[in-house]
């Protein structure tokens, strides 16, 4: 359970140095994605989440 933590406040973390450094680069991301349709927007998310899963099984074996 302190790995899901761990892993949910680098995300924080993350997103937070994003916005802090390129906060118009972001704006025009979301400005973007507004513009996809629901399936383009759920596509890229499983994308995000297999590659994720992905990347995790391979770090930990």
């Amino acid at each position: 359970m302190q790995d899901l933590w761990t892993a949910l406040c680098l995300v924080a973390v993350l997103e937070g140095l994003f916005l802090f450094v390129s906060p118009g680069g972001w704006k025009r991301t979301v400005e973007q994605l507004w513009q996809l349709d629901d399936r383009q927007i759920r596509q890229l998310g499983g994308l995000m989440l297999v590659a994720g899963a992905a990347a995790l099984w391979w770090l930990r074996h």
